[in-house]
């Protein structure tokens, strides 16, 4: 059950993704009470796709995977390495990025999204599962070049459209999240693939570390990190992150529009 959240006449609503259909069909409200179909369907080219929630937060993990940590010339983490991304970097799933100006190295990030669904504070891992709506797709987009310069990452992963996210996929009991893997590409050659199965802080983990500093609201999002193969992106290029069987989104890259 693919939960998406789109634009239909000036309005947004929420609704449920049939892809072999071609149609999103309307759900009351929005899906963190409950899902209630309202029986009106439209066809997917008539709607535009947002990104499926507008978070209040999105906490990333980064250095998640051992062999990321290598090729970044880092220690593997003895703990989860969190930072956040602004909420106004968030984009859509065919949304544009935008080549900022002031980088000079504008680098891709796939990763696997966890979609929060429940009020989430000092969570067991046992009890992770029961507070997630979905899993994703987004793309940790990175002006490299300003994180080395700065240290911190708040600059270089804050910029406006630097945070693309899919349609969010609703889990059932027998969900076999070890199973998920991500593949991100550019111009259609693979240059990351990784399991969920290979993160150094498995979802659940992270979800009771991350609730136990700060509380986790209904459509807060948690990136959890890139595998390895991590690099540039030129303006006219197209980003592809897939977690197949999920999601899969597609971005094209543009240079900054100055006046």
């Amino acid at each position: 059950m693919r939960i998406a959240r789109y634009e239909h006449d000036g309005r947004v609503r929420y609704g449920l993704v049939d892809p072999e259909g071609g149609i999103v069909r309307e759900i009351a409200g929005d899906p963190f009470e409950r899902v209630e179909a309202t029986g009106v369907a439209r066809r997917l080219e008539e709607v535009r796709l947002l990104a499926p929630v507008a978070p209040g937060k999105i906490v990333a993990v980064g250095l998640n995977y051992k062999d990321h940590a290598r090729e970044m010339g880092k220690k593997i983490p003895e703990e989860p390495l969190l930072f956040l991304k602004a909420a106004s970097a968030l984009n859509d799933p065919g949304g544009e990025i935008v080549y900022t100006s002031q980088s000079q190295r504008l680098d891709y990030e796939a990763e696997l999204a966890v979609v929060i669904g429940r009020k989430a504070k000092n969570v067991k891992e046992k009890d992770a599962a029961a507070h997630i709506l979905g899993y994703t797709c987004i793309n940790d987009v990175t002006a490299r070049d300003l994180q080395v310069k700065d240290v911190q990452y708040t600059r270089a992963k804050g910029f406006d459209t630097f945070c693309p996210l899919g349609v969010a996929t609703a889990v059932g009991p027998d969900f076999d999240l070890a199973a998920l893997e991500i593949v991100g590409r550019v111009n259609g050659a693979v240059r990351q693939h990784g399991r969920a199965s290979d993160m150094i802080f498995p979802i659940p983990h992270l979800l009771a570390y991350i609730s136990a500093i700060m509380t986790l609201e209904p459509g807060d999002v948690v990136a959890t990190g890139t595998p390895e193969g991590v690099g540039p992106l030129l303006a006219g290029d197209v980003v592809e992150v897939e977690i197949p069987g999920v999601a899969t989104m597609r971005n094209p890259v543009a240079a900054e529009r100055t006046a």
